[in-house]
């Protein structure tokens, strides 16, 4: 029996909780004998292991209810990697005041404080080499749309 991926969806929707602080950066349904449902989920304040469970939880609970106890499948909710990129504009909220690496869709690469974050893009300070100096440029508004790729840069100083 196959999952049908926008049933999934309304589902897993209704297995969010209420506050709106969890959203679905992802949902993958791997096509194959015994299928895989991998919901990825991020919060503007993080997640963690407890919201993963019961969200897990919920959506088993209400795929059995749909397509009955003996569907064999395997259900993974987990919260994105540090070195996954952005996908969601939601996700870039927490992520303020971090360095991020920017690839944009006309080829050019950047790296850049975030400094806000608006409801089509975020204002930058685009870091840049000069010499053997880093020099931070003024803020610029860079529009989602321009971005192929963002990544926040890990820093272990």
């Amino acid at each position: 029996m196959n999952l049908d991926r926008n049933l999934l969806a309304e589902m897993l929707q209704d297995s969010l909780p209420l506050d709106g602080g969890l959203f679905v950066v992802d949902l993958a349904v791997s096509d194959s004998i015994r299928p895989k449902v991998t919901v990825t989920l991020d919060g503007e304040q993080g997640l963690g292991i407890d919201e993963c469970a019961q969200v897990s939880r919920r959506l088993a609970r209400r795929v059995e209810e749909h397509y009955g106890d003996e569907l064999s499948y395997t259900l993974e909710v987990t919260s994105p990697g540090a070195d996954q990129p952005l996908t969601n504009p939601r996700q870039y909220t927490r992520h303020v005041g971090r360095t991020l690496s920017l690839k944009l869709t006309n080829g050019t690469d950047k790296t850049a404080v975030l400094e806000a974050v608006e409801a089509e893009g975020l204002q930058v300070a685009e870091t840049i080499k000069d010499k053997h100096k880093t020099k931070t440029l003024p803020a610029a508004y860079l529009p989602f749309a321009d971005i192929a790729e963002a990544r926040v840069v890990i820093s272990f100083k």
